[in-house]
């Protein structure tokens, strides 16, 4: 099954579920790039993501967002679970994520993604794009870290299970 999403005319993003793990994203932002592949990698997603250069903040919030819309409607159609779990490492972290879909969607953690600044971003990477995907996705998003002290780490072991556990609830 795939979902696209479009404004003007333009493709924004395209996921297919069940795919190869590829991902093409096109955010500006090379650590987001490199986090929206693993995520499709662990979740089995065939990922595109194009957006229009715009401020760092913004490309984040903006990634999460279309990237969520695209997948509101996959995690709520016939056979899909629309949950999931997950804990993975990478390197020295481990982090857990669940998700369920929500009404009421939000992003619950333990890590104070606040002081998270990869790649000389000054915002906040990884808690701006978790909150817009959750919002546009419709999902409760659980995330634990249990272990971890390398920003990067961090973030990749996040966004790792953050994948497997959308692959979950995009499967039956």
């Amino acid at each position: 099954m795939q979902r696209e999403l479009q404004q003007e005319g333009k493709l924004l993003a395209r996921v297919a579920v069940a795919g190869s793990g590829r991902a093409t994203a096109e955010t500006g932002i090379s650590v987001l790039d490199h986090l929206l592949a693993l995520l499709a990698s662990y979740g089995s997603f065939d990922l595109t993501l194009q957006l229009a250069p715009t401020a760092a903040g913004e490309q984040v919030k903006a990634a999460g967002s279309a990237l969520g819309e695209t997948l509101h409607d996959l995690l709520r159609a016939g056979g899909a679970s629309g949950r999931g779990t997950a804990m993975l490492p990478s390197d020295e972290a481990l982090a857990a994520v669940s998700l369920d879909l929500s009404d009421d969607p939000r992003v619950y953690s333990n890590v104070d993604l606040a002081r998270v600044h990869v790649a000389g971003l000054e915002d906040d990477l990884a808690a701006s794009f978790l909150d817009e995907l959750a919002r546009a996705a419709g999902l409760d998003l659980h995330v634990r870290l249990l272990e971890g002290e390398d920003e990067q780490h961090v973030l990749e072991a996040i966004f790792k299970a953050l994948g497997w556990a959308l692959g979950q609830a995009a499967s039956p």
